[in-house]
């Protein structure tokens, strides 16, 4: 079956025909119908994964949504037929994390995609852990398997707007109008947000921005946007910034921009070389802030934004801009490398001509085949 691998420190990234999984008779074989590349993928094929060893190869992919094709002898609980999605990290469920049904914090996590074969490919091995730790979610029939596959990017957002306490009547900014900034503007709106501030560097994004609810969109190289965000709350300072972009000044012009009260989430990480940046601790003691972070999405997340989703509250085919049949994975990581798309998402079956985008123009510059 051809699939997207990596391999660590060794031949790197490949588009190529892998054995078909095999599973034991606690596991389940599922049919991918839907995976979306994600930023986490980008990362691992160009700098490689901290849980990887020298030389391990995996198939990529974590965010996907499937239908079961085979289940092992002692599996009760699912059947073949069943449309399902996946919370994709896996803890060792013995831990306290584990205990609070967050595997995502788990200090022994495993991953699809990450420490061992994920969803870039035509099918994949779902281990008896997910099925232990409620990870595997039967899907609504009518929901879009290219929608689905976004609910654990969703999931994830969930985890970082309950931890931003987002509140009835509070002006909200969002730093970062890609996909992820893009998710983080339609739940603070939909929690009620007086007026979420988009900021970000591209033109093309704030208009997107703008399309799906922001009351105000900044473009950040022409305009001062912290004397914007006073402006806009009269001096006062804004309730909530979410930093849904991995730039470390940003960081600390978002603690400026808080009022009393004010809280900060950390939502994108740093390069472990640019993580220590400096902070006022006094603007926290004074104002009362509360700054956090998260970091993936818990099963519960997930079914979280399932429910947000499958209800039309969320519209996650807004921030898709290409759909590729899964037999054009090199074009679509092509165009997802290339770093100008929003969600790129690989289909089992091939699109409609109207979804289906071109590569062009573009190439995988990662030094590998």
């Amino acid at each position: 079956m051809i699939a997207a691998t990596y391999t660590q420190d060794k031949t790197g990234f490949r588009i190529e025909d892998v054995p078909m999984p095999e599973i034991g008779d606690e596991e389940l074989l599922v049919r991918v119908e839907a995976s979306s590349i994600c930023g986490t993928d980008m990362r691992i094929i160009r700098n490689g994964h901290r849980k990887l060893v020298d030389g391990q190869k995996l198939v990529l992919g974590h965010e996907l949504a499937g239908t079961i094709e085979r289940v092992g002898a002692r599996v009760k609980a699912y059947h073949p037929g069943q449309y399902v999605g996946i919370a994709p990290n896996l803890g060792c469920g013995q831990c306290t994390m584990c205990a609070r049904g967050l595997p995502n914090m788990c200090p022994d996590y495993t991953a699809f995609g990450i420490t061992f074969d994920g969803a870039h490919a035509e099918y994949v091995r779902v281990p008896q852990a997910a099925m232990a730790q409620s990870s595997v979610i039967v899907l609504p029939e009518q929901l879009p398997p290219e929608e689905a596959a976004l609910l654990e990017p969703l999931s994830c957002v969930v985890n970082g707007n309950q931890a931003a306490r987002i509140e009835m009547g509070d002006v909200v900014v969002v730093f970062g109008a890609g996909p992820i900034g893009l998710m983080h503007l339609m739940l603070a709106n939909l929690c009620g947000a007086s007026k979420v501030i988009v900021i970000d560097v591209r033109d093309d994004r704030l208009e997107k921005a703008r399309q799906l609810g922001a009351a105000v969109v900044v473009n950040s190289e022409q305009e001062d946007a912290n004397g914007r965000a006073m402006h806009e709350t009269q001096g006062r300072g804004v309730d909530v910034v979410i930093t849904a972009c991995s730039v470390a000044a940003v960081q600390n012009q978002a603690l400026a921009m808080l009022a009393p009260f004010g809280r900060l989430c950390f939502f994108a990480g740093l390069p472990k070389d640019g993580s220590n940046i400096p902070i006022d601790t006094n603007v926290v003691h004074y104002k009362n802030l509360l700054l956090t972070g998260t970091t993936g999405g818990s099963p519960r997340d997930f079914r979280t934004a399932l429910a947000l989703v499958a209800s039309g509250r969320i519209d996650l085919r807004a921030i898709i801009s290409h759909q590729f049949a899964q037999d054009e994975m090199d074009k679509a990581f092509n165009v997802a490398l290339n770093g100008e798309t929003m969600k790129v998402v690989l289909r089992r079956q091939r699109p409609t001509p109207s979804h289906q985008a071109a590569c062009v123009g573009c190439s995988v510059s990662t030094g590998t085949e």
